[in-house]
Order: C-alpha cells, then sequence, then structure tokens
C-alpha cells in the first residue's frame, strides 16, 4: 500500500501526522536542505487513504524499534551530551581542533555570556556587527552595556541600530554564528568570581592585622587594584557606613548574645562609633542590658574579640545573600 510512496514522502506523512496528534518538533535543527525538502514534499501530497497511512506507520514503527542506540550527529551534539562529564577546557580544545561550527540558536549562546565579555565584544566591532549584537540582546541587558560605553561610541552604536531594518535574516544568523565562534573559543574562565571578588572574600576572613597589612602592601604594587579590593571588603567597621540601623534587629536576633556582648566590649576602645550604632539601632531595654553585660564580661582577648566580630560580618553576608537585606553602597571617593 505504501510501496509507490518514496522514503521523502513517507517522512512527510509521519511529520504532517505528528503535528496533527499536537506533537511539538523541533524542525528548525533540521538542516535547511531537508526543511526545503520537507516543505515540498508536504505541499506536494493531497489525500492519504487510511489503508495507507497504516502502512506508512507500521513501517516507520518497525523501524524505530529495530533501533537500538543513536549517537549525535557532529562535534558539537557529541559535546552537548558529554558536557558535565568533560572539563571545559577539554571541550574547548577539541572545539578549536575541529574547527566546529556552534549549531541551535548562536544568540541565544552569545545571551548567556558574561557582561564583560559582550561590553568587549561591543567596543572593538565594527559599528554594524556591534550595532546587530545590541539589537539581539534584552532590552535591559543592551541598555546596562550601552551606559557603560564611551559617549561617542554609545551615540554612534544607537544611530547604527536605526539602520538595521534592511539586514537580511540569513546576514544576523550569520553574524550571530562568527560572533558565537568566535567568542565560543576564547579560553574558559577557571575562576568565576574575578580576582577583585577573589581577594575580598580572603581579605574578608582573615584576621585584622593581616588584612591592613596586604591592603598596605597592594596599594603600593598597583593602587588601583587595592582600592577595588577595599570596595570589596566589608568588615565589623563598615556596619555604620553600610547597613541600615533597622536592619540591625535583623542581624543581632540570630546572634548568640554572649558572642554580641564578647564583639561590643572588643570594640569599644576603636571602634566606638560602631558599638553606639549597634546598641542605638536596639530597643532601649535591650541596649541597658547588654551595656550592663559589657561592664560585667571584663578584657576580652584580641583573638576571642576578632571571631565575635566575624560572626556578626558573616551574619550581614548570609542575609545579603538571601535577600534580606541590602548592604549600603560606598560612593566614590
Amino acid at each position: 500500500m505504501s510501496a509507490g510512496l518514496s522514503r521523502k514522502q513517507k517522512a512527510a506523512i509521519i511529520v504532517r501526522l505528528l503535528l496533527a496528534e499536537g506533537a511539538v518538533l523541533s524542525l528548525q535543527d533540521l538542516p535547511e536542505g531537508l526543511q526545503t525538502e520537507l516543505i515540498r514534499q508536504m505541499s506536494d501530497l493531497r489525500y492519504i487513504d487510511r489503508a495507507t497511512l497504516k502502512s506508512v506507520i507500521d513501517e516507520f514503527v518497525h523501524e524505530i524499534e529495530d533501533i537500538g542506540l543513536v549517537f549525535p550527529g557532529g562535534i558539537e551534539d557529541t559535546l552537548s551530551i558529554l558536557d558535565g562529564s568533560i572539563s571545559p577546557a577539554t571541550a574547548a580544545r577539541v572545539r578549536k581542533l575541529a574547527g566546529v561550527n556552534l549549531c541551535g540558536d548562536p544568540w541565544a549562546k552569545i545571551a548567556g555570556l558574561d557582561a564583560p565579555l559582550l561590553l568587549s565584544t561591543l567596543e572593538e566591532e565594527s559599528t554594524e556587527v556591534a550595532a546587530v549584537l545590541l539589537s539581539k540582546l534584552k532590552v535591559t541587558v543592551a541598555a546596562d552595556l550601552l551606559g557603560q560605553l564611551p559617549g561617542p561610541r554609545a551615540r554612534k552604536l544607537a544611530y547604527a541600530v536605526s539602520q538595521t531594518d534592511g539586514i537580511s535574516p540569513e546576514i544576523v544568523e550569520k553574524i550571530g554564528r562568527s560572533l558565537a565562534d568566535q567568542l565560543g573559543t576564547r579560553p574558559p574562565k577557571a575562576f568565576d568570581e574575578d580576582p577583585v571578588q577573589r581577594v575580598g572574600a580572603i581579605l574578608n576572613a582573615s584576621p585584622a592585622a593581616t588584612r591592613d597589612d596586604v591592603l598596605d602592601g597592594l596599594h603600593q604594587d598597583d593602587t588601583a587594584f587595592a582600592t577595588a579590593v577595599r570596595k570589596a571588603i566589608f568588615t565589623f567597621a563598615d556596619l555604620p557606613a553600610r547597613v541600615q540601623p533597622t536592619d540591625i534587629p535583623k542581624i543581632t536576633k540570630d546572634i548568640d548574645q554572649a558572642v554580641l556582648v564578647t564583639a561590643l566590649t572588643a570594640a569599644t576602645d576603636q571602634l566606638e562609633d560602631v558599638v553606639e550604632f549597634i546598641l542605638g539601632a536596639m530597643s532601649k531595654r535591650l541596649a541597658e542590658q547588654i551595656r550592663e553585660e559589657m561592664s560585667e564580661r571584663g578584657r576580652v582577648k584580641a583573638k576571642d574579640g576578632e571571631a565575635a566580630m566575624t560572626d556578626i560580618v558573616n551574619q550581614v553576608r548570609a542575609l545579603e545573600v538571601t535577600g534580606e537585606l541590602t548592604l549600603i553602597e560606598e560612593e566614590e571617593q
């Protein structure tokens, strides 16, 4: 019954049947030539009787059942399957050696790149290519990146975007693939955070003496880097400048009162402003109680005082991560 039909016609019948049954098919992943041929075959077919349809389905099911295992077609599809099982460095090296062209939507891959990488691309690429890139990004992302560009470059790109109406989809696709391929060959990052954030996190957890000594050394070697690291650091002394007074009860409620008393007692001599800031943000009754315990606490060892202050700072950081408080941004000096 289906003997008179070609394999292409049978494929068109199966596709039509699946679509009629509500199946979602990723036909856009097929090579353009096959998509074109499918359209031609479907437009040539008219009426298929039930017996022929059943015969085509039986043949299709039989072929599917005979398939034991399907391997991906191509390096990129293979790397997608192995994602998470091999290192990013190995995947990047394989792509480079094979000269692989990325498959799928290149703009989706580009949209997932880091903002600094997108910004450098907007700065380095030709005006026409940068305008297409800007047009394909989310409006909020594009606006943020445009605001970081120098004024003349930003105005030039904004005008170039107004000239993109006549660009064909094929050209936009080629630009996307070229950018995705070019940006995808850049060496993978070994660290998720930039050096400023990493050094800042290390110094945050370091003793005050070590932190101050390292910052002094950094200022001598690289003032700009040292300034950026200092802004990334949040210490007990930064509480009055970086935390809203209304957030203090939220911070202290999960801190053991003995730890709080130890931290405030240790800070009384050199960080009196921090002590008064914290106590001033509490209820009058609780503040008086803590002052009384501080007077009874006596001298605190430097190591114990610093550990207690670190506990409070860690609590602030934890609340910041969960979104329960927002640190005040430091003003540029």
